[in-house]
């Protein structure tokens, strides 16, 4: 036979360089898949979660104010009653400061800076500022033996007006607790936001921290002593705004839990073990929001027993995972109603507020699974911490825009969001474009008027869409349109760990 011409082994070689390239090629690469593409800017959602914050406060306005469209308010707090207690935050639309959301409030961004807060760079100092600017109120309404102020000012004349907070002119009544009209459910919760912050400054300013927690460990005496709902005593003052619904037992496992991990002592782990059946761990209850904190109690506690190897708090993981099977969609014990959106739903009224709390337990339960290497076992039905992951990221990405409306519900993020929503300074002219006085009655023309609101409130997240993924956008609705700072505070965590998982931070 003929020798191939060279014109016929050309081809024969250059196919031969392709595959010594190709086999460097493909021993050269990274062994790890390429990094994801983030649907969303978790990262620039954090920061604008974090600004809103700064909207909330009351008190006198330190220079580095972000949201500069919002003034002093309420310098005289608590003089009715001869105390201090200018500072802290409106929790909503309104210009009530209540102890009891701000106080949740406070422990969920100390819970969220505690998971998350190696991961979020530049924004830690400002999720710090925010707990810090709640928890020096804190210890001003803790400062007097066995007495918490709870509220200033009068919700129902202050609902009577639309006003902005730098023009409030309705009585800022102060309301207490004490041993003779106790409020175990206020008090335990004021003792885990006191006690999770003390957490957060550990490090960075350990006479502080060593403050809030010393305040934090009497506090709890007061709430586990003087055992009574704050509903009873107070009802005319705080019902139907923050009524406790749920009982105070809750708070007083929550509380606990948080002071077994601030002080590490066997007192609180001793308190756990003998009381934590009779304050409910083991109850069915799937919701985890202001009023109710026996799922957060659980998965924080599950923690001890998976990453600190706490034999003793063996049944945590249990009651947790019980918890985490309510919220999987198709899963043999759960109990989550989904809008054909795919947004959780739990009820009308600030229905966000449980889509944020859910998140951000499903991204912190997966971080303690994946540190123990377990998994959740839904009635024979493997649950992964991947799978949790997934669930937490496609809530989050709901509200940030992916949903039937194409809507993102914080305000200032992504291309449409919520222009009217249900907030006296947002919606009224700032003062320095209208220095006079705005009053009582006359902002209704405003609330009731279809014109978008003047001071964008950067990062407020809504109450959000009804069941059927509707959200009309109406100034008037507060069920859908307040924001609140229960919704954002849990939403912290939940979008640290995703900016970081898509390498935004």
């Amino acid at each position: 036979m003929a020798p191939p011409s060279s014109s016929s082994s050309l081809p024969r070689i250059l196919f031969l360089l392709f595959l010594i390239s190709v086999a460097v090629t493909v021993r050269s690469s990274p062994a790890h898949s390429p990094r994801r593409v983030a649907s969303h800017n978790y990262k620039d959602a954090l920061t604008k979660s974090l600004i809103f914050f700064e909207g909330q406060r009351s008190g006198k306005l330190p220079p580095n104010q972000r949201m500069t469209w919002r003034k002093n308010s309420g310098l005289s707090d608590g003089a009715a009653m001869k105390v201090d207690l200018v500072g802290g935050y409106y929790d909503a639309g309104d210009n009530i400061k209540f102890g009891f959301p701000m106080a949740f409030t406070t422990t969920m961004l100390s819970w969220s800076v505690l998971e998350f807060g190696g991961l979020m760079k530049g924004e830690l100092g400002n999720a710090k500022e925010a707990i810090r600017w709640a928890t020096d109120y804190l210890l001003k309404a803790t400062a007097e033996p066995d007495v918490i102020y709870v509220q200033v000012g009068d919700a129902t004349k202050d609902h009577a007006c639309w006003e902005r907070p730098e023009d409030m002119d309705t009585p800022r009544t102060v309301i207490k607790i004490d041993r003779n009209t106790p409020g175990t459910e206020v008090a335990a919760e004021t003792a885990a936001a006191l006690a999770s912050a003390s957490l957060v400054f550990r490090k960075s300013d350990r006479t502080y921290s060593k403050l809030l927690l010393k305040r934090a460990i009497s506090v709890f005496e007061f709430a586990d002593k003087y055992r009574g709902s704050y509903s009873n005593g107070l009802k005319k003052f705080v019902c139907p705004y923050y009524c406790s619904y749920s009982g105070y037992e809750d708070e007083l496992l929550w509380g606990a839990a948080w002071l077994q991990k601030a002080t590490r002592s066997p007192k609180y782990l001793n308190y756990i073990q003998a009381n934590g059946q009779t304050l409910g761990a083991a109850e069915t209850d799937n919701t985890f929001g202001w009023d109710n904190k026996h799922a957060g109690a659980r998965v924080l506690l599950s923690k001890a027993f998976l990453v600190q190897k706490l034999q003793s708090l063996h049944d945590y993981k249990g009651h947790a995972d019980n918890f985490i099977c309510s919220l999987i969609p198709g899963a043999p014990f759960s109990q989550s109603e989904f809008t054909p959106g795919g947004l959780l739903f739990k009820m009308d009224d600030s229905n966000m507020q449980y889509v944020t709390s859910a998140s951000f337990l499903l991204v912190t339960y997966a971080k303690y699974l994946t540190q123990a290497r377990k998994v959740v076992n839904c009635g024979g039905s493997i649950v992964t911490p991947k799978r949790l992951r997934a669930i937490a990221k496609k809530q989050v990405d709901y509200l940030l825009g992916d949903n039937p409306l194409k809507m993102s519900y914080m305000v200032g993020y992504g291309p449409r969001y919520p222009l009217r929503i249900h907030h006296r300074g947002s919606s009224l002219p700032s003062i320095s474009a209208h220095p006079a006085k705005i009053e009582c009655g006359s902002g209704f023309s405003i609330m009731h008027s279809e014109t978008p609101n003047p001071n964008l409130l950067i990062g407020a997240v809504v109450g959000g869409p009804d069941e059927h993924d509707h959200f009309p956008d109406v100034r008037s609705d507060y069920f859908q349109s307040e924001p609140a700072t229960y919704i954002n505070a849990p939403l912290v965590g939940a979008l640290s760990y995703l900016a970081h998982s898509f390498g935004q931070l």
